[in-house]
């Protein structure tokens, strides 16, 4: 089998890399005996894949090595009639077991050799990160399409998986005396909740705050995905509360403290999305929480609800089209709504929740209070992605086996809490001795476990609005 043709229009300089780079599949029975690929080779693909400008040229390389160097689907043909021949004249398991062994060692892409070498180069790692993140980056933007190039995104997502699994992963806390790179990298990093200059950064690595990240062996001192927490004595409702400017206090009062609340999770490495970090990192803090803090008695978040406002316009827009009847709030609601906005249809309710122009109202905040809420709890518990929770933050708590707790009225005031969640946020607390169950219950048969608070506000949403 000679050298696989790639397709016209390829600069030569990147065709010939390809070649030389793309470690060809030896036959499976000389597997073993193959040499080991030239270590300079891999370092030539990192050097003339950086060289290249991101956008266009990169996306074209990937398309290339996904389309090119894939699986060969002749050998797979080949192997899956070995299989199946061995099956129909039953012969002993050896056999069937080598032919299965021989399916499946064709049914490795090419790519995933070259993938293998650059993973044991000297910031090999880092750099299949950086890989991935421009991979998903042109998958999100259609820069990079076609079956073939998420195939190879789903192949790096799990060796990086593999790569990244806990036992390489160290936890690491954050104080003010961290590194200056370190602390600039987890200020810069923060998704969630920006962090202002550096008194709010103080604060949030300071006395009653807790802040964790995931390093890798072969990447040391990076973070790769960050967990901030606040030591309280209650449940928080408000994230102003634990992000407000105010001087850090110097000392702890660890009798005060009863319970810990993860107020932000942010994945630092884009390339590393889909796989697994923030489930173990919850659990790895939680253990460690518990042995510096004994009388901790409450773990829970207080999360974002990223797309209710979203969801909610969207849903007013489908409503409108039947002029003037709404289904979401009562009559008396509604009528209440319009007179305070001059507008008996929903547009200008549309377009005073997306301009965030509604909370200068207090009598529009009052009555759009109660609807809100259960509309907020119906999103988070009712409305479902094949058949899990559409929202991905609500996903990711309840795969872990949460509890969807409390849904908090004004718990996020600034402008991109209004404009994301109309100023709601959530609690969903870990009840430790249930999380396992809890997670089993979800993954299997896609039962969500909430309080009494949000199954009564569920309850009103089925009364009073009719989707």
């Amino acid at each position: 089998r000679g050298p696989r043709r790639l397709s016209s229009g390829a600069s030569p300089a990147m065709e010939e890399l390809l070649r030389r780079s793309v470690p060809p599949l030896p036959p499976y029975e000389t597997k073993e005996k193959a040499p080991p690929p030239a270590e300079l080779r891999g370092a030539e693909f990192v050097r003339f894949y950086r060289a290249l400008q991101p956008g266009p040229p990169r996306a074209e390389l990937l398309t290339r090595l996904a389309r090119d160097f894939g699986v060969e689907h002749g050998r797979v043909a080949e192997a899956a009639a070995k299989v199946l021949q061995a099956r129909e004249q039953r012969r002993e398991p050896g056999a069937l077991l080598q032919a299965e062994d021989r399916l499946r060692y064709y049914l490795n892409p090419q790519y995933r050799g070259l993938f293998q070498q650059l993973g044991r180069l000297e910031g090999g790692l880092r750099f299949l990160v950086e890989l991935r993140a421009d991979l998903m980056e042109g998958l999100a933007s259609k820069a990079v399409d076609g079956p073939h190039v998420k195939e190879m995104n789903g192949v790096l997502k799990n060796m990086l998986s593999e790569w990244f699994c806990t036992g390489f992963l160290n936890l690491e806390r954050v104080t003010w005396q961290s590194p200056c790179e370190v602390l600039q990298k987890i200020s810069d990093s923060e998704a969630v909740h920006p962090v202002r200059n550096w008194v709010d950064m103080k604060r949030r690595v300071g006395a009653y705050r807790r802040c964790y990240f995931f390093s890798h062996c072969a990447i040391p001192g990076e973070p790769l995905i960050v967990l901030h927490v606040a030591l309280t004595s209650d449940i928080s409702s408000s994230i102003q509360a634990i992000v407000k400017e105010v001087p850090p206090l110097e000392t702890e009062d660890t009798e005060k403290i009863t319970t810990a609340i993860f107020y932000s999770i942010s994945l630092t490495q884009q390339g590393l999305q889909g796989v697994e970090l923030g489930t173990h990192l919850i659990k790895r803090v939680v253990k460690e929480l518990q042995k510096e803090l004994p009388q901790i008695e409450a773990f829970s978040t207080l999360s974002p609800i990223p797309g209710f406002t979203k969801w909610l316009v969207g849903l007013l827009s489908s409503q409108t089209k039947d002029q003037g009847r709404n289904e979401l709030f009562t009559e008396s609601e509604w009528q209440q709504i319009s007179e305070l906005t001059g507008d008996p249809t929903s547009n200008t309710l549309k377009k005073l929740l997306n301009t965030n122009e509604w909370v200068r109202s207090e009598k529009l905040m009052q009555v759009l209070h109660s609807p809100l809420m259960r509309l907020c709890a119906w999103y988070l518990y009712g409305e479902k992605h094949r058949g899990y929770a559409l929202n991905p933050v609500a996903n990711f708590h309840l795969q872990n086996g949460s509890v969807l707790w409390r849904i908090n009225w004004m718990g996020d005031s600034s402008p991109r809490g209004i404009g994301a969640s109309c100023g709601m946020m959530v609690n969903y607390r870990y009840f430790l001795e249930e999380t396992a169950s809890n997670s089993a219950l979800y993954l299997a048969s896609k039962q969500v476990r909430a309080s009494e608070q949000v199954l009564a506000l569920v309850a009103q949403f089925q009364q009073n609005s009719k989707l």
